[in-house]
């Protein structure tokens, strides 16, 4: 995988103004509704975990305080600190991401020799995610869900069937797109950011005491004193900056300087208002602990708080499940992953996709979930390993960057790595203790999507270079082709991932159908570690002789992919493709396992099932159906 980069030596984005078709105004109201949700629904339950969770600890004074202090400074150091001033410098062309960060540092060899190490350290940040991805639904939707309880304690039994309606309706409803509804993400998700402002405000002005556990003594009090609760309280607390990485991850929809604003003027404050209000709560009525999020309200407000909550848990969920189509449509792009069905949601929107097997997959993992482990407390003990996994995986990226490419001075970087990788490793270590108590969930998932990932990338280069080592060399093609082949009208374009010899396509047509077109392109995809690459710099053409052409069409990981239409931005060089005159010719290879070295035999034959079950490349390509012709080989490894 090659990787590119976007980023000058200060690690400003070279890419300011990159959204231009909106105001700062406009994408900071849409990044609200998209970006925040995550860390927006966290009050539902992080402050209510960190003391009734699985290590509960007794409701006095002093730990309020102290994990009140606690949760301010993490959002400090992790978020505001680490993704909103440093990580945002690092973009890709715009994007962000761990797969962008890792093409960041490796566009120009900056981490040396550990560029091995780190990609595969960003690939399984890649696969945390999709841990993240199956639990941020489920224990989203049934906290906002559980609210019912405080109204009545005889709806507790029906807040799992409501959730599993609520997550069926979520994801049945995605293959129609988000583009009607998603223009009221934004508002809806800034009413509810004023209205946990507005329950916090109430309840500090009752217990103004409470604005102390701003200081970080009483954070360092707390672990002090009760190093051992303080240290399983952790756990939990880490659930107020989850959703973290999704401000880092979507710059390419919104930019920088709209998440920092939405995050600087209106989030953090909200949430920190909100999280201040809980504590106050608590130290007027610490049975208010379980649920304090929703004890902040009246009576005769909970019903529309729980609905308002619900519908933000809902926006919260509808941004994993759209980055989790982003993310496997990159990695497909990247190599990491098969070729699968990506529908369009939307004529005017590219970025609205809707991926079926992903969409289906995690609908029914979310639901194992809510019905595996029944209520939110239980839910929350799977939630933060993929969390803090990937801060840290982040964290040692930033170190790379920081020192081999930014070439930050030392007296500034290590420090700053030190404290960000320390506090990082104390939250992975706090967790971790929940692993039998569900932590064993996202580490399963992530497992598994490594070994998904690894291998088809592995599987492919096996395959390239059992071709390349049997590939005809193009001069020879040439010089055996001017003897004397009867030539067609018309043109024979050949899809080949080798930019380097006779594609096995081209020579199985001619051995069995003794002819060859007028013109041949053999055409080479390349993608770039970059989002999207210019029509000018798309298309690359190159004679052979004879009529052949060696054909480079280069695209972004986020970009579509369709050959016709970019074979049209090069007609000049190329020619006119008339639609009934041009025919597509197709690879298509049946992997034979082996005992060559290479890879270990239950991977082969997971390489060799996702070969079988892939989409063809007649539909990812965009090619024309009934101008298509797949010729089959089969290729040993």
């Amino acid at each position: 995988m090659t990787i590119t980069a976007a980023a000058d030596e200060g690690g400003e984005p070279l890419s300011e103004g990159d959204h231009p078709r909106a105001s700062t105004g406009w994408l900071t109201l849409g990044a609200i509704g998209i970006v925040f949700g995550d860390i927006g629904t966290s009050p539902l339950y992080a402050l209510k975990e960190s003391f009734i969770g699985h290590h509960p600890m007794p409701v006095v004074e002093s730990r309020v305080m102290g994990v009140i202090s606690i949760i301010f400074w993490t959002m400090m150091i992790v978020v505001t600190l680490k993704y909103v001033t440093i990580m945002m410098r690092a973009d890709n062309k715009g994007e962000g991401g761990s797969l962008s960060l890792l093409a960041l540092l490796s566009r120009t060899g900056s981490a040396g020799k550990w560029t091995g190490g780190l990609t595969m350290l960003g690939v399984f940040a890649t696969a945390l995610f999709f841990g993240d991805a199956m639990i941020t639904p489920a224990v989203s939707i049934l906290s906002a869900v559980e609210g019912v309880s405080t109204i009545d304690a005889g709806f507790t039994p029906f807040a799992v069937p409501l959730a599993v309606v609520i997550i069926i309706a979520l994801f049945w409803g995605q293959k129609h797109g988000t583009h009607r509804v998603g223009s009221l993400f934004g508002p809806i998700m800034l009413f509810y950011f004023l209205v946990l402002t507005v329950l916090g405000v109430q309840s500090i002005l009752a217990s103004p005491a409470i604005l102390q556990s701003l200081s970080p003594l009483y954070g360092f009090r707390f672990i002090a004193h009760d190093p051992l609760f303080a240290f399983f309280a952790l756990g939990s607390i880490v659930l107020a900056v989850t959703g973290a990485e999704a401000l880092y991850a979507d710059m390419g929809h919104f930019g920088a300087k709209p998440i920092r604003l939405a995050w600087l003027a209106l989030a953090f404050p909200a949430l920190m208002i909100n999280y201040l209000g809980q504590g106050a709560l608590l130290l007027r009525t610490p049975q208010a602990i379980a649920n304090p999020f929703y004890m902040l309200a009246g009576p005769q407000w909970r019903l529309g708080l729980i609905l308002l909550a619900v519908v933000a848990t809902v926006i919260a969920s509808q941004a994993v499940i759209t980055g989790a189509f982003s993310v496997v449509r990159q990695a497909v792009q990247l190599g990491l992953f098969p070729r699968i069905l990506i529908r369009h949601t939307s004529a005017k929107a590219e970025g609205q996709i809707y991926i079926p097997l992903v969409n289906w997959s995690l609908c029914v993992m979310v639901l194992v979930l809510v019905l595996l482990f029944r209520n939110s407390s239980n839910l929350a003990s799977a939630y933060g390993i993929a969390v803090t996994g990937t801060m840290f995986i982040t964290t040692v990226m930033l170190a790379v960057l920081l020192w081999r490419y930014w070439n930050w001075p030392k007296w500034v970087s290590v420090p700053l790595i030190a404290l960000l990788g320390t506090v990082d490793l104390t939250y992975f270590a706090s967790n971790l203790t929940k692993f039998f108590d569900g932590g064993w969930f996202p580490v399963l998932i992530a497992l598994a999507a490594f070994a998904v990932l690894t291998t088809w990338s592995r599987g492919r280069r096996l395959v390239q270079e059992q071709l390349d080592s049997a590939a005809m060399p193009v001069e020879l093609f040439v010089k055996s082709v001017s003897k004397g082949v009867h030539r067609i009208p018309g043109t024979a374009i050949y899809l080949t991932s080798s930019a380097s010899g006779i594609p096995p396509a081209l020579l199985h047509n001619l051995k069995h159908n003794q002819v060859l077109h007028e013109t041949v392109l053999l055409t080479t995809i390349r993608i770039k570690d970059v989002p999207f690459v210019p029509d000018e710099k798309r298309v690359d053409v190159q004679g052979l002789g004879c009529g052949l052409k060696r054909v480079t069409l280069r695209y972004g990981f986020s970009d579509d992919i369709d050959v016709p239409s970019s074979l049209a931005l090069a007609k000049s060089q190329v020619g006119v493709c008339k639609p009934m005159t041009t025919s597509y010719f197709l690879s298509r290879q049946t992997v034979v396992p082996s005992n060559k070295p290479g890879m270990a035999m239950w991977r082969e034959r997971l390489f060799g099932w996702m070969v079988r079950n892939s989409a063809t490349a007649m539909d990812f390509f965009k090619l024309p159906p009934n101008r298509v012709v797949e010729l089959g080989s089969q290729v040993t490894i």
